[in-house]
């Protein structure tokens, strides 16, 4: 509706979900790294194949590889808290924030990525690219959950609180998440997200930055790269280690190799 100095229009149902999320778990205690990842060697073999097959595979999906296997190295990651319970989930689910188009909106929607731990890069690669190309204009649709849609607005703070101690959704969706948000930004970023995983990883943008090996500056690709996790169920400590193995197998590229032609 147009209005003189101003236009009125109603609040679309993805934008009512994102509020009440938000409200949901902004008072989380959670703990948040901010950190630097060289991915020089893996944005390399991704190129390479590109240039020998034309088949541009999903960096994002790179990202799940790797923080799928670190997870299932560390088990207790895997978990979350319901009814004063601790719940470890056997299977590594993680989900997937891919970013679609629905009546002229952009609109975020959680794609989980089952028992992620088994799976290829080019595997999982190929699950977000079909998410992705998903044409059907309705919320929900990824994941066959488009009653979601039918929810009342004034509900859907409680949905979420109830969703996010269930264990038939923490199989569904997991409880661990992935980002990408900041890769659309040119400048270094980061991002402070809200959510109700336990482990979140928030993707920042690719910068360059000049460093010295083996007694020469180069330049290298530096991914920003912000994790999150819930104090109530890690401490630093493990936060600690997890970031150097995942940082580690990030940057070392090695579950690209010849695993991308599986």
């Amino acid at each position: 509706m147009k209005k003189k100095g101003y236009t009125v229009s109603s609040l679309s149902f993805s934008r009512k979900v994102v509020r009440a999320s938000a409200s949901v778990t902004r008072r989380r205690n959670a703990i948040h790294c901010l950190s630097e990842i060289d991915i020089t060697e893996p944005r390399r073999l991704i190129a390479d194949h590109f240039s020998k097959t034309g088949e541009k595979l999903s960096f994002t999906a790179y990202i799940v590889t790797c923080l799928a296997r670190v997870i299932a190295e560390q088990p207790e990651l895997n978990s979350f808290i319901s009814r004063n319970r601790f719940v470890v989930l056997d299977d590594v689910t993680i989900s997937v924030l891919v970013e679609r188009e629905i009546k002229g909106e952009h609109v975020p929607e959680p794609l989980g990525i089952r028992q992620a731990q088994l799976k290829t890069y080019r595997q999982i690669s190929n699950e977000i690219r079909k998410a992705q190309a998903n044409e059907e204009k309705k919320i929900g649709s990824l994941t066959g959950t488009g009653w979601f849609s039918l929810v009342p607005g004034f509900l859907l703070k409680l949905f979420i609180r109830l969703a996010d101690h269930n264990i038939t959704m923490a199989r569904r969706y997991g409880k661990v998440a992935v980002t990408a948000v900041g890769m659309f930004s040119s400048e270094p970023a980061w991002f402070i997200p809200h959510g109700t995983a336990t482990v979140l990883l928030t993707i920042g943008s690719i910068n360059l930055k000049v460093v010295e090996t083996g007694g020469q500056f180069q330049s290298r690709e530096h991914l920003c790269i912000t994790t999150s996790f819930d104090h109530d169920i890690v401490d630093g400590a493990p936060a600690a280690r997890f970031m150097s193995r995942f940082s580690e197998l990030v940057k070392s590229g090695e579950l690209i190799g010849d695993n991308v032609y599986d």
